[in-house]
């Protein structure tokens, strides 16, 4: 298989500061709208995703935001641009107010070690996933081990998605950019498939 390797800076993460204090836990569909509804050209870009943002653990509603949480947007750098221009951005998520605050990117950087909070699965069968997995990676040239999490569901307004978490270890450079730049399966707006750095294997 000829892969062509990842071109350095073409898809980076947009990182914004949050100033706000609840969320829905099932927001997913909801911040996927507020945040098109601000930037509409990202609804027509396939590579462009929406990270999970970080809430308090708990069965509360609202849940509460992480004092560390932020909006990441992952996103070719020729759309970047026009994201890091922004200042004073609020979005409306469910009714809830996010300020948004001074943006900055983020380039991709080979961690060996990758983890997706969710991976979409056609079912909620881990051997299929895994299975699944398996064709998509080898699709993109990329091996390392792999270590399958928590499955969840992820509900929609067309239905229910079933997800799995999902880490990869023992990447090689340029699998790993490869890998945070296409990442594995769909509902990139919806935060699936995107890996993010881990600090090791172990802590799974």
């Amino acid at each position: 298989m000829n892969l062509l390797p990842v071109e350095e800076g073409v898809v980076v993460d947009v990182v914004f500061p949050i100033d706000g204090k609840f969320l829905p836990r099932d927001h997913t569909q909801q911040l996927c709208e507020a945040v098109c509804q601000q930037w509409p050209q990202l609804a027509q870009e396939a590579m462009v995703g929406i990270h999970a943002i970080k809430l308090v653990s708990g069965g509360g509603e609202p849940a509460m935001l992480s004092r560390r949480a932020k909006l990441l947007l992952r996103v070719p750098r020729a759309l970047a641009a026009d994201l890091l221009a922004c200042q004073g951005v609020s979005l409306q998520v469910d009714g809830l107010e996010l300020q948004l605050g001074q943006p900055h990117a983020r380039d991709l950087q080979p961690h060996t070690t990758l983890y997706a909070y969710q991976v979409a699965a056609d079912s909620a069968d881990e051997p299929a996933f895994m299975a699944q997995v398996a064709r998509e990676l080898a699709a993109l040239g990329v091996a390392g081990e792999r270590v399958c999490g928590k499955r969840q569901h992820m509900k929609l307004k067309h239905g229910v998605v079933n997800t799995f978490s999902l880490m990869l270890h023992a990447l090689a450079p340029d699998q790993s950019l490869r890998l945070q730049h296409h990442g594995i399966g769909p509902h990139r707006l919806f935060g699936c498939g995107l890996f993010i750095p881990h600090i090791s294997a172990a802590a799974v």
